[in-house]
């Protein structure tokens, strides 16, 4: 269901988000990574909008996307190249999506927290919290290396709601992918699917399974949905 304007919401004790595509727009950072490997191979710059789609599959995905002619098999090597560019252009050209910082404020006056569960490993997650005033704000960081499972599986969301002590009735996970959508059904807890992520040509978020569909995130700033 889409989020109404004036529908009654509250925030549950505890909110958790998905963060490439559904806090922070980490396109450009990724672009910045690829063509950089592209370089180094003498190939052009991939434009932004090209990337942008494969974002929140992770760096597979995107160095698949960047040297179609490798027809997906993306070697090891490659992705530990990609990982290493790109922990050095972290945070230069990435931006929270509009309303993210608003609704993190009116999570926080709300006296609910909020967590980040990520597909990212967590070392470079970990990197992104200071340069946006989040280290003491975040009340947990699951990477997709932390626990011995990653999204879709439904660990990492369970993990997070039992390290605080929240009931999965009072938690919910928004996020921008199917995988997302796909790891809250199997813990038991409600989803928000953020339409302003990343998505391929093709995807059908209705069809996700999802608890509630929004544009932007300032449709969240009143609350989530119960429905």
């Amino acid at each position: 269901m889409r989020a109404q304007a004036g529908m009654s919401a509250v925030f549950p004790k505890l909110v958790l988000f998905d963060l490439d595509g559904t806090l922070l727009d980490s396109a450009p950072d990724m672009v910045a990574t690829v063509n950089r490997m592209r370089a180094a191979r003498g190939q052009g710059p991939m434009a932004l909008e090209a990337l942008r789609p494969h974002v929140s599959k992770g760096s597979r995905a995107m160095s698949a996307a960047a040297f179609p002619q490798l027809g997906g098999e993306v070697p090891g090597e490659m992705i530990r190249e990609f990982l290493d560019i790109y922990e050095q252009v972290l945070g230069r050209h990435s931006v929270l999506f509009d309303g993210v910082a608003e609704l993190l404020d009116a999570i926080e006056a709300a006296g609910s927290r909020w967590g980040i569960v990520t597909n990212k490993p967590e070392y470079l997650a970990r990197q992104v919290l200071p340069g946006l005033g989040w280290e003491t704000r975040c009340a947990i960081l699951i990477g997709g290396d932390t626990l011995a499972e990653r999204k879709p599986h439904p660990l990492p969301l369970l993990h997070a709601a039992a390290e605080l002590g929240a009931a999965i009735d009072d938690c919910v996970y928004v996020g921008d992918d199917r995988r997302d959508i796909d790891a809250a059904r199997a813990a038991g807890m409600r989803s928000v699917v953020a339409l302003w992520g990343y998505r391929p040509d093709g995807d059908q978020p209705a069809e996700w399974g999802g608890d509630v569909m929004v544009e932007t995130s300032r449709d969240l700033l009143g609350g989530i949905p119960t429905c």
